[in-house]
């Protein structure tokens, strides 16, 4: 707030609550101030006492919702993790690729062969379409 707002709400409330009650409400209004400020100080004291310090420890900035690209979320979702592997999943893995090329390759004649079979068959006609 600036000084002027500061200083119209400073003659309205004089206006409204007269002269002789001013004191009294800025004081009521200071001690409001006081006990809020005390409720926030006793809450975060109690945050860190229940978290045992581990709320010091995280990283605010990249809890920040304003930084995430909803693309980027997507994205990065969609994205498989690399498996891992050990030497004996290494020797899985060749026994697998062999394994797989000899199953492409019969899957691949077995596709071609149903692409022939369809070919050879007439389209289907529908008297009802228009």
């Amino acid at each position: 707030m600036s000084f002027e707002k500061i200083l119209l709400v400073a003659v309205v409330a004089a206006l409204i609550l007269g002269p002789a009650n001013l004191p009294r409400y800025a004081e009521m209004l200071g001690r409001g101030t006081r006990k809020v400020k005390e409720f926030l100080e006793s809450s975060k004291q109690r945050v860190k006492d229940e978290t045992d310090g581990a709320i010091d420890d995280l990283d605010w900035k990249k809890l920040d919702p304003r930084q995430y690209d909803p693309r980027r979320i997507i994205a990065e979702a969609l994205q498989d993790d690399p498996p891992i592997r050990t030497a004996a999943g290494a020797a899985g893995a060749a026994t697998e690729a062999i394994a797989s090329t000899a199953l492409t390759a019969t899957a691949l004649v077995a596709s071609e062969r149903a692409e022939r079979e369809r070919n050879q068959r007439p389209a289907p006609f529908d008297n009802d379409a228009t």
